[in-house]
């Protein structure tokens, strides 16, 4: 699929519950997908992150940030087109202060995990 196919899809938190395995639902959607645009996150753990889109470059590049409760979580998504398709390489920082700095630190190790396979989890859908 084309990069800019794959970026519509993945940068806009309304599908995000769709490919996301962690999300039950988001929550205060405001408005498109654009730099400065807020939601909440509602994770199936009950965790709600509140979330901001704090780039975006279409089709090459998005960047996220969420907060809760001491830890920060960046995500960016940089899109390379293909010969098949494009390729979307992740990118995850977690931070944590005071008590949060550890769990930010477990978070860390497997967050890329579970980022990768939502996006594959993604491209199946985009490619059904």
């Amino acid at each position: 699929m084309p990069p800019e196919v794959a970026f519509d899809y993945l940068v806009d938190p309304r599908r995000r519950p769709e490919w996301q395995s962690s999300l039950s639902r988001v929550e205060d959607v405001d408005g498109e997908p654009r730099v400065g645009q807020t939601w909440v996150d509602v994770t199936k753990p009950g965790v709600r992150p509140a979330m901001e889109t704090t780039e975006l470059d279409r089709p090459h590049r998005w960047t996220e940030t969420g907060t809760w409760r001491g830890i920060s979580a960046t995500l960016t998504l940089t899109f390379t087109e293909t010969t098949t398709g494009c390729n979307v390489e992740p990118t995850m920082v977690v931070r944590g202060r005071g008590v949060a700095a550890p769990i930010a630190r477990a978070l860390s190790l497997v967050a890329p995990y579970a980022v990768r396979g939502d996006l594959r989890h993604a491209a199946g859908r985009l490619r059904a």
